[in-house]
């Protein structure tokens, strides 16, 4: 992965690392803080509606993403990684890091590959059980964990503004420092 790194870094290409998450009312909250005797109280939902939320993420602060609330499927990963073809630079080189997923490994998939290599974009898969390689990684658990507010799980639609507002803010009003 420093390798990648180090060609971004001289400019040889663009490094984007791919994942999808989910968010819904039944994530988990680990804890939240509230002053005494007024404790923050959220529904427990055992079966909500789900945002997918597939993403390509640079170091440099560049996210692309595309959402949807319904299954993740094969299908809705080339889609994804079609709109990102279409949003590059055509004469810039795309190297982008994604894990080992059955969709990513799907014939369908594998099939397309070779269309997006056309476009100068490059996959690189990450070992198995490797996501602490993956940077966009520690955007879903910013998301989920810091900058997500508590009532964002009060309904689903509330939930997808806030989660769509963090996206649109990512960059400007949120940022991650990968050094």
């Amino acid at each position: 992965m420093k390798a990648l790194q180090a060609r971004e870094d001289r400019g040889e290409h663009a490094l984007y690392y791919f994942d999808e998450s989910g968010f819904s009312q039944s994530s988990s909250v680990p804890y939240a803080w509230s002053p005494i005797g007024q404790p923050w109280e959220v529904t427990a939902y055992s079966h909500s509606r789900r945002l997918n939320v597939l993403g390509f993420l640079s170091r440099t602060g560049k996210l692309i993403y595309h959402t949807t609330s319904e299954t993740v499927t094969t299908e809705t990963v080339i889609e994804a990684f079609d709109q990102f073809v279409a949003q590059k630079d055509p004469d810039a080189f795309a190297v982008v890091v994604l894990d080992n997923a059955k969709m990513h490994r799907s014939k369908a998939f594998q099939r397309k590959i070779i269309d997006w290599m056309a476009h100068r974009v490059h996959l690189v898969y990450l070992s198995a059980y490797s996501p602490e390689l993956n940077l966009i990684e520690i955007l879903w658990r910013r998301m989920k964990y810091a900058w997500l507010p508590l009532s964002a799980y009060l309904t689903f639609d509330r939930l997808c503004n806030e989660v769509h507002r963090l996206l649109r803010g990512y960059g400007t009003e949120h940022t991650i420092n990968y050094e």
